[in-house]
């Protein structure tokens, strides 16, 4: 089986073009806020969970929205990056002020579904999809009521898909999506009707959850593969457009002993401001829309 959103095309075959500025490396800081539901659904784990309520990792995940969101915002002032919010709709209920501190600092708010207690892909069958847009359609509603203008991006919690959430965001209004990481450049993925939607890479490998959670790094390696990753990346651009992203959650990357070396990292490709595009995931699929294959 084939996917049949995109075709096969090769990164040094593509025409270049560049950021504004004449810039060819885009960057940009995705912070997800998410809340869990207490004594059921998913949620990423500390240490192995026990029976329902799980205290242990609840609370965990629940610091990040009392304490580490804060932190890192602090950090994101101090170094004055912009960032990506990608917001549970149900935040707005659950921690109220969260969300509306990072509209006040001037940051993008991208959906991110319901809550991180489900996935998309485990709502519906392959192609029935009523609960499925159900979940975007309210998450959609209560953001547009809260910022005051509809999202443009989406990423799913889980980054979880059935077959056809591309074209359900599509027709839903989304310009973009972040769940497809298949690329260092924005791409363009077919949707039914002969429409279409943006793909913008967000990161995979330079997110905390699998390095830290998963594959279990230190924070000072996760900050050490983010300077590895920005200072090949800015080589690399020479050649090509590209565009990096950061992955951040506050429960794990705002935790003191990870903060301090996260802070050196985001230091470092802030001290390259003049040669690189730092931004949001937003302005990186407005300005690639009209360039990207």
């Amino acid at each position: 089986m084939h996917h049949g959103r995109y075709a096969y095309s090769a990164l040094p075959d593509r025409p270049v073009y560049d950021w504004p500025g004449g810039r060819r490396l885009a960057v940009y800081v995705a912070l997800n806020l998410e809340t869990f539901d207490f004594g059921s659904g998913l949620g990423a784990e500390l240490a192995p969970g026990g029976p329902q309520p799980d205290v242990l990792n609840y609370a965990w995940r629940d610091w990040g929205n009392r304490v580490g969101a804060w932190r890192i915002r602090d950090t994101l002032d101090a170094l004055g990056l912009p960032a990506s919010v990608l917001a549970n709709s149900r935040l707005y209920r659950d921690c109220p002020g969260l969300v509306e501190a990072f509209r006040a600092r001037g940051d993008e708010i991208v959906a991110h579904g319901r809550s991180n207690a489900e996935r998309q892909g485990d709502l519906d069958g392959d192609f029935d999809a009523a609960a499925e847009r159900a979940l975007i359609a309210e998450a959609t509603a209560i953001l547009t009521r809260e910022e005051g203008r509809a999202p443009a991006g989406w990423l799913g919690p889980w980054i979880s898909q059935s077959r056809v959430t591309p074209d359900l965001l599509a027709e839903a209004g989304y310009t973009y999506l972040l769940d497809w990481c298949h690329d260092d450049q924005p791409t363009w993925l077919a949707t039914r009707g002969g429409g279409r939607i943006l793909a913008v890479p967000y990161p995979q490998e330079l997110n905390d959850i699998p390095a830290i959670v998963a594959r279990q790094d230190t924070g000072r390696q996760f900050a050490d593969a983010l300077t590895d990753a920005f200072d090949e990346m800015l080589a690399q651009s020479a050649a090509a457009p590209l565009v990096m992203g950061i992955a951040l959650h506050p429960y794990i990357a705002g935790q003191p002993h990870r903060l301090r070396p996260l802070r050196a990292a985001l230091a470092h490709i802030a001290g390259h401001r003049d040669r690189i595009w730092i931004t949001t995931a937003g302005a990186i699929a407005r300005h690639a829309a009209p360039l990207a294959g």
